[in-house]
């Protein structure tokens, strides 16, 4: 049997083909490949944005949390009853608003005996008298009320510190023995009843209720924050 001898051009060919298919064996081989690769490339990827889709939306749900709670908060303010602090009135008054100041605590003169036993407040007759501070009335009337007659018609206040008060020379007594008063309040309209030489208020500050007793009435008030 003889031998079949290959043409060298069709044998070269043949080669080639083979190498070619070869080589698209390995091409197709390296795309797969590649293409693998790229597949697990790409898996971190979308781990990595899939991250930021969930921290955006915790970010977007505290931030609706905070708003929510700063509304409830605003509502709750809003609807708080806002409590309105009354100040507590004074303790100690003039015992009259409008006045001009005459004679002075322990002043010297022929109108009294001894020096002045108070200070004395011009007003003109039918000023309103009032309680420099809240008491018990425990004299009232003519006679200043039981001191003598050149207080003319007079009212002494006892107070819860011990002092008392008393105003002399009123035109009319608005209170009785025994009635509470509270500061401010009136209770006698000045005069010029007594040993006065001219409508005004005559105010002492005393330690006991009676005549002899006084202290200054100007210093008193100043040393418990009224303005004279």
């Amino acid at each position: 049997m003889s031998k079949r001898v290959m043409n060298p051009a069709a044998r070269i060919t043949a080669v080639a083909l083979a190498t070619a298919g070869l080589g698209a064996t390995l091409v197709a081989g390296a795309g797969s490949a590649f293409a693998a690769e790229g597949k697990i490339a790409t898996a971190p990827a979308a781990l990595t944005a899939s991250a930021a889709v969930a921290a955006q939306a915790d970010a977007q749900a505290h931030l609706a949390a905070q708003v929510k709670a700063a509304v409830a908060k605003a509502a709750a303010v809003k609807a708080t009853p806002v409590k309105v602090v009354k100040k507590a009135a004074p303790a100690w008054v003039k015992p009259v608003t409008s006045y001009a100041l005459s004679a002075s605590f322990n002043q010297g003169g022929a109108m009294w005996a001894h020096k002045h036993s108070g200070q004395d407040f011009a007003v003109p007759v039918g000023t309103p008298v009032k309680a420099a501070a809240a008491g018990t009335v425990v004299k009232a009337g003519p006679n200043g009320g039981g001191d003598g007659p050149a207080y003319g018609n007079a009212i002494v206040i006892k107070h819860a510190n011990g002092t008392y008060s008393q105003y002399a020379h009123l035109s009319r007594i608005q209170v009785n023995i025994g009635q509470s008063v509270g500061a401010g309040q009136q209770i006698a309209l000045s005069g010029n009843t007594g040993n006065s030489s001219g409508p005004h208020l005559h105010f002492e500050i005393r330690t006991t209720p009676n005549y002899g007793s006084a202290v200054n009435p100007m210093a008193f008030l100043r040393a418990h924050g009224v303005g004279v």
